[in-house]
């Protein structure tokens, strides 16, 4: 696989392009936001990922995240040393599909990476089917992956589209942890529990109806069917 990544240091970026490249990754180097955006133009090859360090010195990593989400539906992973949710979700609204955050485990990254590239690969292998999702004012078109609220389109990332299409699957029924887990991220890593309540809550906020996925605490989310 062709992995961007996106370091400003070049000795961070040496130490972990020698640890991608022993476990297969095929790694491209960008050291600054402007770099990576021309990495990423349309008539190239192509990145199974990009991971995105947030601290690079000509622009705003979130900047660069907004920016490489409009080129291209290339999974993003940030790397942050931001650990606070607002955060997270700042980074998912823009449309990461991950993050890592400083200091990470090498381990605890190669599994990201793994994970969301798993995802992308059987979606583009099943492809879409041909149905639609009506919960009161909100609308869900799988085939398309695009979602509305009274007809206003709300823009979502990769998982969090994966994660609300599962739970509208059945309305009112408890969909356990590890359950969401597996299907979305297509892992059964621990790690992935906390990254499941942050895209839960940025669900929350982009459909503005937080009551929608309601918390069981203990087990899961279950999607509350709004009224019509």
């Amino acid at each position: 696989m062709r992995l961007l990544l996106v370091e400003d240091d070049n000795h961070v970026a040496a130490a972990l392009s020698a640890v991608l490249a022993r476990h297969g990754f095929d790694v491209t180097h960008a050291r600054s936001g402007e770099e990576a955006l021309q990495a990423l133009v349309p008539e190239s090859d192509g990145f199974g990922v990009v991971l995105l360090d947030l601290g690079l010195p000509d622009q705003d990593g979130y900047e660069v995240c907004g920016k490489i989400r409009k080129r291209t539906s290339t999974p993003v992973i940030m790397v942050t040393a931001r650990s606070d949710v607002r955060s997270r979700i700042h980074g998912l609204n823009l449309g990461a599909d991950d993050y890592v955050v400083k200091p990470y485990d090498t381990g605890e990254l190669l599994a990201r990476i793994h994970a969301v590239s798993r995802r992308t690969a059987h979606e583009e292998a099943t492809g879409a089917t041909e149905t639609r999702v009506l919960l009161g004012p909100v609308r869900i078109e799988l085939p398309t992956r695009q979602v509305s609220v009274n007809g206003t389109p709300v823009q979502l990332t990769r998982k969090e589209f994966d994660l609300l299409a599962l739970l509208a699957q059945r309305p009112g029924v408890v969909f356990r942890r590890e359950q969401i887990i597996s299907e979305v991220w297509r892992t059964s890593w621990e790690g992935t529990g906390r990254t499941l309540e942050v895209h839960v809550a940025s669900l929350r906020s982009k459909l503005r109806m937080p009551a929608l996925i309601e918390t069981v605490r203990g087990v899961g989310y279950r999607l509350v069917a709004p009224a019509a």
